[in-house]
């Protein structure tokens, strides 16, 4: 019940997103109407087919997104005949006229004693409709519901959270149109102002249809919205069902929020172990730049525990820092340990771990999570993450993301104190990184994370969309539009990685941000795979990544993510393009910074 609360009250809060414009003059639209007969059954229908489709989306891999993408141009077409009829009258009683006669004969019907009308039909499909097109901001709420969802299968369980959390939010829609109602109440004195009033409604709801269109509900308003309501659905994640591994009265400070999180995946509620959080560490597969650690091997040492991946770029930029830190911090007590757990398969591929720690220069241990043991005694929730161990063995602080580094440093210096060290340095670390481990740039990518294999494809843009698991011949899709992407050349796409099935094929992707990132990987042979990068159909220049050259070349020999763009600042959206020379290619997912 604690849980199905905290969902309700993530779907009220949706309310103070942004993200949330575009779909609100759909529901005002409505306002003058009464609220059990209209507003009633379209947020009903609204709540019924957005906690469907997520459900779906979760667990039913990529043939639900192509529904969805079906769904939401239908749904589109839908909305603007409803806002065009708010327009002109004459249009929507021409309309009505076929609905107005139908609902006439079921009234009369023998089935329909009581001469119910059919008025609930209209406002129900436009709550369809609008379900569809609703892609509310996927806070810290939402993203363990649907993670959660991705990672344990459909369940009885997990509808019921979607349905609280659309239920949230349509509690707060509901106010908002009974209030709308009463503001159109006192605006239509007179039949002029009536019409005037529904002319602007409708010339609002076309605006939302427009704003859904180009995608900026799920675009920069998203992304606006993190800021707006993270922080509130964190605070009631914190305090209705507290992480475990947070700060207890043993803590310093309390948490940072979180800045840049490159992926959330969720896991039981359970606190590190009872024997203390440093036990957890026997549940690694292997070791790595050390023996095995445990708590007997790390008692009285202060303790900083790292969950990263070797392809995320937001755990790759964190890693000058904790070099920095293993060095300066050693011969006074700290303990850097890296868990790796891996989100790719071939990230559990010890060989592959091994050369990434080597290739980026890591000296302290790294305990290998193949399993997901450690990550989920600690109840994690994020790569990267940071844990603050102290001396006692005790949780004193954690970090989700990058950022906030001069704060981390400030912790481990005030632990060290603590353990009895008198020659800890004041100074702070300010490392410089290079490549796909340099700072990411001043102005947030508008482009995000984007998943080429069906299991979480999204952006899509090639007619017909993407056929699972079987070698098919992709058409380039034109023009994209920004964070779109598409394939060209014969592909099998399968749940983590589309894999080139011949040579000289394409990935075209319209983003905006200064660097762009692929986790790519050769092909299954291990034979290198060469490629070649346009940027708006030019080579690179200036523009080219750590690994390509100024034309644009380069080659995948490793399974690991590649820095193919690094322009000076983050402009304009740009159309990026890499053709691959050689069959085998396999590509996972586009990141940017």
């Amino acid at each position: 019940m604690l849980i199905l609360a905290l969902a309700y009250l993530g779907g009220v809060l949706t309310i103070l997103s942004p993200c949330i414009l575009p779909v609100l003059p759909f529901v005002f639209a409505r306002a003058d109407r009464p609220f059990r007969a209209h507003g009633l059954p379209m947020l009903a229908g609204m709540a019924l087919s957005f906690a469907a489709i997520a459900t779906l989306a979760a667990v039913g891999g990529g043939w639900v997104v192509t529904f969805n993408e079906y769904g939401r141009t239908a749904a589109i077409a839908l909305l603007a005949l409803f806002g065009l009829t708010l327009l002109f009258p004459a249009l929507a009683d021409r309309l009505s006229r076929p609905l107005v006669a139908w609902g006439e004969r079921l009234a009369a019907s023998p089935s329909n004693p009581s001469g119910a009308s059919a008025s609930w039909l209209s406002p129900l499909l436009l709550g369809v409709g609008t379900g569809l097109l609703w892609a509310p901001c996927a806070g810290p709420i939402l993203g363990l519901i649907l993670t959660g969802a991705a990672l344990n299968g459909a369940s009885v369980g997990t509808s019921l959270l979607l349905l609280a959390y659309t239920a949230g939010a349509c509690t707060s829609l509901a106010a908002a149109l009974l209030l709308g109602r009463r503001v159109f109440e006192r605006m239509k004195g007179s039949l002029r102002t009536g019409e005037r009033v529904r002319q602007v409604a409708g010339a609002a709801v076309l605006l939302g249809v427009g704003a859904i269109a180009l995608g900026l509900d799920t675009g920069w308003l998203s992304r606006l919205s993190i800021g707006t309501t993270g922080t509130l659905e964190q605070a009631l994640v914190d305090r209705l069902a507290p992480s475990p591994a947070q700060p207890t009265s043993a803590a310093i400070e309390p948490d940072s929020p979180m800045q840049k999180v490159a992926a959330q995946v969720p896991s039981p509620a359970r606190s590190p172990r009872a024997d203390g959080p440093l036990s957890a560490l026997a549940g690694a597969t292997g070791w790595i730049n050390s023996p095995p650690l445990g708590a007997d091997a790390l008692r009285g040492k202060v303790v900083l525990i790292d969950f990263w991946t070797y392809s995320c770029i937001n755990c790759l930029r964190t890693l000058p820092y904790l070099r920095a830190w293993a060095e300066k911090y050693k011969d006074a007590g700290l303990v850097v340990v890296g868990v790796h757990s891996p989100e790719f398969a071939f990230e559990k591929r010890r060989t592959n771990v091994e050369k990434a720690v080597g290739d980026l220069h890591i000296g302290f241990p790294v305990a290998l999570d193949s399993d997901f043991a450690v990550w989920r005694a600690f109840g994690n929730q994020s790569w990267p993450a940071f844990y603050f161990i102290d001396a006692q063995g005790r949780v004193r602080h954690r970090t989700a993301g990058e950022g906030d580094y001069d704060q981390m440093e400030r912790v481990i210096q005030r632990l060290l104190a603590e353990a009895g060290q008198t020659a800890v340095p004041s100074t702070l670390a300010a490392p410089e990184g290079e490549g796909t481990q340099a700072a990411p740039g001043a102005t947030p990518p508008r482009s995000g994370e984007t998943y080429l294999g069906y299991e979480r494809a999204s952006g899509f843009a090639a007619p017909g969309g993407i056929v699972p698991d079987r070698v098919t011949s992709y058409a380039p899709a034109s023009p994209l539009r920004t964070n779109e992407w598409a394939l060209g050349g014969d592909w099998k796409v399968q749940k983590e990685a589309a894999v080139l099935a011949r040579p000289l094929g394409r990935i075209a992707y319209r983003f905006q941000a200064r660097d762009l990132h692929l986790v790519l990987g050769p092909a299954d042979d291990g034979q290198p795979v060469r490629f070649r990068v346009r940027i708006d159909g030019q080579p690179p220049g200036t523009d080219h990544g750590a690994d390509t050259d100024a034309q644009g070349n380069g080659t995948i020999d490793a399974q690991k993510l590649y820095q193919l763009v690094r322009q000076r600042e983050n402009g304009k959206p740009r159309l990026f393009e890499i053709e691959f020379l050689d069959a085998g290619a396999q590509a996972y997912a586009f990141t940017f910074g």
